[in-house]
């Protein structure tokens, strides 16, 4: 007799599927959504993506809309094993119901053995995700072939274009009878007091392996060859440049990392892309995607609340709400726009925008990761717990980075087209026109100084920064601010 395969809500590519007759159970609970505000776009992507999924299994699906999860199973008569889930909640929950069988973790490239067997070594140090990367490739053997081995004579193309001006957009998704329905349990469930934060709109990311796939074929032929040059490159005009956009896709199963890693492996073989394009498209999937899982489950729960930094202010109404039009900050309005109007930004805004600022104001980092985790469409807990925690917010007594993600409006500028536009001055830190990212980087470094000292380079901006007067004036002005909308 088949165990029916329960498959979560971000296990839904055929990877989580073994054989072509086994039956499958899908559950929507709605109260998931009603417990905190979620982006609308990440509600509609969800339940769409399940709905889809249910819908391509056909007669072997069973999708049920209960109260509860464990209403769901009792409603199953045949056994189920579920594959073991992406967060410490849901295993907690899988491993309280009697007879549900958990199975092994999938949609990673190394296993969780293999990790620990790398993290336990003697003297190994803090973990670091460039140390994992160098034994990731090693292990698994990609990227390994020594330089000029990438194939039998072509040149690959050269980085110094446009990769985003040049390159066709996209395959298109196109919304059916299925998005349609979602909306409209979304309007109900807004009218019956379901909470979402962000606006509606058209559907913009993958829901189905097929479409995510076109779009990572899509990325690999046309947007991989310039992703080197372009990938920490922000701008108002396109916040896309040459990025996949399908960390949405991996984040719920529809693709699998290790072929696409192959194939981004192969283009660079093959002479299609570069390897300094190639090279950081790997290390994100091989390298930081998996670290961050990893680290998920090899640190205990309370990975969450060191706050070395001791930031306790709340997170103001205006960011949560995603109010943009209150911000006269180029690039902070421009960013929190995109989270409002699409879910999603590339990891540079996120960093050096949002992360940036909310460092520079002391706000709570569990606080901004609970928000990135419901605002952006790829969020998960295993992802944000480390990189809001303990990469942007420094909150992790440096497990994770070696220093807080701090920096002034003047490294703003130099990767990003926002100060031309900007009322502000990203080299001023006093006065009308100061730059609320360069007097709150100064500000932040003067509040944490006695715990910031020991880093050569925020000592060395420190004492560029140090003249008394200068420091009180630029403190005081930084405190009238606050958390205002800058």
């Amino acid at each position: 007799m088949y165990r029916r395969r329960w498959l979560l809500a971000d296990q839904l590519g055929p990877h989580f599927l073994d054989d072509p007759d086994q039956p499958v159970l899908l559950v929507e609970i709605r109260e998931l959504f009603r417990r905190r505000p979620m982006h609308r776009q990440k509600a509609h992507l969800i339940l769409s993506a399940l709905r889809h999924r249910a819908a391509e299994l056909g007669d072997r699906a069973l999708l049920l809309r209960t109260g509860t999860f464990r209403e769901a199973l009792a409603q199953v008569a045949e056994p189920v094993e579920v594959c073991h889930p992406h967060s410490r909640a849901a295993l907690r929950f899988a491993r309280s119901v009697p007879e549900l069988t958990v199975l092994p973790p999938r949609g990673f490239i190394t296993s969780r053995a293999d990790f620990a067997g790398w993290a336990d070594r003697p003297r190994r140090g803090p973990l670091r995700v460039a140390d994992f990367y160098r034994y990731a490739k090693r292990r698994h053997d990609i990227l390994t072939a020594p330089a000029g081995a990438a194939g039998p004579g072509r040149r690959p193309r050269a980085e110094g274009r446009d990769a985003s001006a040049v390159s066709p957009p996209p395959p298109p998704i196109v919304e059916d009878d299925i998005d349609a329905e979602v909306r409209r349990d979304l309007d109900r469930w807004a009218a019956d007091g379901v909470r979402f934060v962000g606006r509606d709109g058209p559907r913009r990311h993958p829901a189905t392996h097929a479409e995510a796939q076109a779009r990572l074929t899509h990325f690999l032929t046309h947007r991989l060859p310039g992703y080197g040059r372009y990938a920490d490159v922000m701008s108002g005009d396109d916040p896309v440049f040459a990025h996949s956009v399908l960390s949405s896709s991996f984040n719920l199963g529809l693709l699998h990392p290790e072929p696409a890693v192959r194939a981004a492996e192969q283009a660079w073989r093959d002479g299609t892309a570069p390897r300094t394009a190639v090279e950081p498209f790997v290390r994100g999937l091989l390298g930081w995607r998996e670290f961050l899982w990893q680290l998920y489950w090899y640190f205990e729960p309370q990975f969450r609340g060191a706050n070395w930094l001791a930031a306790t202010e709340p997170l103001p109404e205006w960011f949560a709400e995603l109010d943009a039009d209150a911000v006269e900050a180029r690039c902070l309005a421009d960013v929190l726009g995109a989270v409002r109007d699409q879910a999603w930004t590339h990891h540079t805004p996120r960093l050096l925008v949002l992360g940036n600022y909310a460092l520079q104001r002391g706000w709570r980092p569990t606080e901004l990761a609970d928000w990135f985790q419901r605002c952006f469409v790829d969020g998960t807990d295993w992802v944000m717990n480390a990189t809001v925690i303990g990469m942007s917010q420094y909150a992790d007594l440096a497990r994770l980075d070696t220093r807080p993600y701090a920096v002034d409006g003047t490294d703003i500028d130099e990767i990003s087209d926002y100060c031309a536009g900007c009322r502000y001055a990203p080299e001023q830190a006093l006065g009308e026109l100061a730059c609320p990212y360069t007097g709150g980087f100064e500000s932040f470094l003067h509040r944490n100084r006695g715990r910031l000292v020991g880093d050569p380079r925020l000592a060395a901006e420190l004492a560029r920064r140090d003249e008394p007067e200068h420091r009180e004036a630029v403190l005081a002005q930084e405190e009238k601010r606050g958390s205002t909308p800058p």
